[in-house]
């Protein structure tokens, strides 16, 4: 009779030992034997009448070997599913116990594996996380760039006579050159574009009546400054620090000038800004800019805090982990088997995710937050209206159900989509258990915070 044993090997580590006896799989090692027999096709025999002792003796120490482990797997998992220990993956064999099995000498064998369980933690009481709600004031000014950018997005390029104007693009040619003008051998020569206020102060007042054809000799550390003396070195192939490249003379010829002429602010544009809303007037444009403008860093605020929670929560949860098994997984558990070098070296960040993974499905589990098929339908009729929206497709949308209908029968796709919204609804759950103070910052200062911490 098959039987399992389980005993401690290590801090939330165990060993099964799965013992089955012949008579376990003797009777269906038998009947597959007589099974081949009935469908193997084997030369000089007509199908079905092939000799029971001819499939033994061709195939049976395969089928013996497969009939042995169905025994041993049934037994494991019939385990596994009865006594419902909390595991991490599947179990792992400790040994290959394939020289204990031999055709001709049927005898009780045993198997051993290896399983990591999951550690028992408690989360941290979310009222006493101090958490700061960044907060960014909307001003005119932003308001007023929006406007601009989106009136030269939306505007037509013309060719001036020459430079007179700062939002001039020049198309020009880069040469590499001597101080006084003489073109380095072997040196760097590009084409580019650049907008005339990149340049600096001084250099735009000297660039101001130029015309194509134009040139003039240069070094980028006194022409360009900044950021834009970075962006200049990257265009021409150095990196944005190297001081020596940044001390180069260029000899700059403009081949073209440009100008943006910007969009007019009427209705024609605003309803191409925002088809369907029906406004008329510069002011309800940019009240809808600024409301637009608001909610956008209100949610950057929420990312920001909800990042502060993911911290907190995976900082202040105790928890421990049975890290030789899950090396051990790591080496033998994907679709490459790794060194133990590399799964050490992965360890640090898998173990990460897999604390913030027992947290999250604590959290979602014990206040029962789920996603029904209405909220996953409506998540993706909102997705596929905004992007078929930004195409103006026109308001005859009859359509969008059985397209909704043929994503709701893709997995994929409604995985990531579950993922999605339950992962919104945990971390909106877990802030409303917070009591955020709230500061004032500027949209430099939560970017960087952004840049800093993702997840």
């Amino acid at each position: 009779m098959a039987t399992v044993e389980r005993v401690n090997i290590g801090l939330l580590n165990d060993k099964l030992t799965v013992k089955i006896s012949k008579e376990d799989y003797l009777p269906s090692f038998d009947k597959k034997l007589k099974e081949y027999s009935k469908t193997a096709n084997i030369p000089g025999f007509r199908k079905g009448m092939v000799p029971v002792g001819m499939i033994r003796k061709m195939y049976g120490p395969s089928i013996f070997n497969d009939e042995v482990i169905r025994a041993v797997e049934k037994q494991l998992f019939t385990y596994l599913n009865d006594e419902k220990p909390e595991i991490f993956a599947q179990p792992l064999p400790l040994e290959n116990a394939s020289s204990q099995l031999d055709m001709n000498n049927p005898s009780d064998v045993h198997f051993d594996f290896e399983i990591g369980l999951k550690p028992a933690f408690e989360i941290p009481a979310l009222d006493k996380a101090k958490l700061t709600l960044h907060k960014v004031t909307v001003t005119d000014d932003m308001v007023n760039e929006e406007i601009n950018r989106m009136q030269i997005k939306g505007g037509k390029m013309t060719e001036p006579e020459s430079i007179d104007n700062p939002e001039n693009v020049l198309n020009v040619s880069f040469v590499e050159t001597d101080k006084d003008g003489n073109a380095v051998e072997g040196g760097i020569s590009k084409d580019n574009s650049v907008l005339l206020k990149y340049f600096t102060p001084a250099m735009q007042k000297q660039l101001m009546g130029k015309k194509a054809g134009d040139s003039f000799v240069f070094q980028l550390s006194k022409t360009f400054e900044g950021d834009k003396l970075e962006m200049m070195l990257q265009d021409l192939g150095f990196e944005k620090d190297d001081k020596a490249a940044a001390d180069k003379y260029f000899k700059l010829t403009v081949t073209k000038v440009g100008l943006i002429e910007k969009r007019e602010l009427n209705e024609e544009f605003f309803n191409e800004v925002y088809p369907g809303k029906g406004i008329k007037t510069e002011a309800e444009l940019r009240n809808a800019l600024k409301e637009e403008i608001e909610k956008y860093w209100e949610a950057q605020s929420r990312n920001q805090l909800h990042d502060q929670l993911y911290h907190f929560l995976i900082d202040e949860t105790n928890m421990q982990f049975p890290e030789s098994f899950l090396k051990r997984w790591l080496q033998t558990g994907g679709e490459k088997p790794k060194t133990s070098e590399q799964a050490e070296a992965e360890f640090p960040a898998f173990s990460n995710q897999l604390k913030w993974t027992l947290i999250s499905d604590k959290l979602i589990t014990d206040n029962k937050l789920e996603v029904n098929e209405t909220e996953l339908r409506n998540h993706m009729r909102e997705e596929v209206a905004r992007y078929f929206g930004q195409m103006n497709m026109g308001e005859d949308m009859s359509w969008l159900e059985s397209y909704i209908d043929r994503m709701m029968k893709d997995e994929k796709q409604v995985d990531a989509t579950y993922r999605r919204l339950i992962t919104e609804k945990l971390f909106n759950w877990a802030e409303s258990q917070t009591k955020p103070k709230e500061k004032k910052v500027s949209t430099e200062e939560l970017v960087a915070m952004q840049h800093n911490h993702h997840h």
